[in-house]
């Protein structure tokens, strides 16, 4: 024990005084190198040896920090790249809907001016009419539409579309209309050829595309592609209104009749709205007879009265 504090106290009093002489000694060169370089500014050239000096370490002690900060950077951005991408798709799938939506309303108005054009002068009242089913095989040719009764809708009433003659009602609902079209194999309508005025009868023959003029004799002056119209008789479709062209001209020498067959003008089996005429109709009633009186004769108006 002796030993040990004889060793510490020859030990603790030098060293501790050592360093402290040492402390003292570096703190007033600091201050006086401070003072020197405020006052003289002649150690810049020394601060920049040693900031190169120094600047490797510095870089090797911030790059994990920055190397940190550049990963935090990138996977937010690409978290908000990611959000903003979803963000744009959902923004160009509603603007393509809303393209869509506006095309269709656009071909919608197309067709309806080319409907109201389509109108005959003479018409009293049109009105556009949507089709609502189809019923298309080979023995019926039907299409069932959104007007009735209520809109004032009655059998056999006169429907085209932007080409010509559609067809005509049939049965009416309230609400809804059947309407046998040209191409129906129970149909048939009186037509004109345009060119030379010869009258004739259209008759469907379950094709869309084909009408048949079954009662053309063999010599009559009918051609390829002549424009066949509406006649105007029977009282059902007005005068004019185009029905079809000419597309075949047969003609047998052994048969009295043409085989004559033509191509609708209305789009029969792709309309999506027609229009539904009224038109004064120009046929006249039939004279009423005189009244009977007994054994069949008629009173005349001198024997009134007259005493037997």
């Amino acid at each position: 024990m002796a030993a040990l504090r004889q060793r510490g106290a020859r030990f603790a009093p030098s060293r501790f005084s050592a360093l402290g002489l040492r402390a003292i000694v570096l703190v007033a060169v600091s201050i006086a190198l401070m003072v020197f370089d405020h006052r003289q500014n002649e150690l810049g050239t020394i601060r920049s040896a040693l900031s190169l000096v120094v600047w490797p370490l510095q870089r090797l002690v911030e790059a994990p920090v920055d190397a940190w900060e550049s990963i935090s950077a990138a996977l937010a951005t690409h978290r908000q790249l990611t959000a903003d991408l979803e963000s744009l798709r959902g923004a160009a799938r509603e603007t393509d809907l809303k393209l869509l939506r506006l095309e269709s309303i656009e071909q919608e108005n197309v067709r309806l001016r080319a409907l109201l054009n389509a109108a005959p002068p003479d018409a009293e009242r049109v009105q556009a009419a949507t089709v609502l089913h189809v019923d298309l095989d080979a023995v019926r040719h039907r299409v069932l539409v959104d007007r009735g009764t209520q809109d004032g809708v009655s059998p056999g009433q006169a429907v085209i579309d932007a080409g010509g003659v559609y067809g005509q009602t049939t049965h009416t609902g309230p609400m809804t209309t059947e309407v046998i079209l040209l191409s129906d194999p129970n149909h048939a309508m009186p037509v004109q050829i345009e060119r030379n005025g010869l009258r004739t009868i259209a008759v469907g023959t379950g094709d869309p595309e084909r009408l048949s003029l079954p009662y053309l004799p063999r010599n009559a002056d009918v051609q390829v592609d002549d424009l066949l119209v509406s006649s105007g008789l029977g009282g059902v479709f007005p005068a004019g209104l185009p029905v079809g062209r000419v597309a075949e001209v047969r003609r047998d020498p052994s048969q009295p009749l043409a085989i004559v067959g033509a191509r609708p003008s209305a789009a029969l089996d792709r309309d999506r709205e027609v229009m539904l005429l009224w038109y004064q109709r120009r046929v006249p009633l039939p004279a009423e007879d005189p009244k009977p009186t007994e054994r069949g004769a008629t009173a005349k108006p001198a024997d009134r009265g007259r005493k037997p």
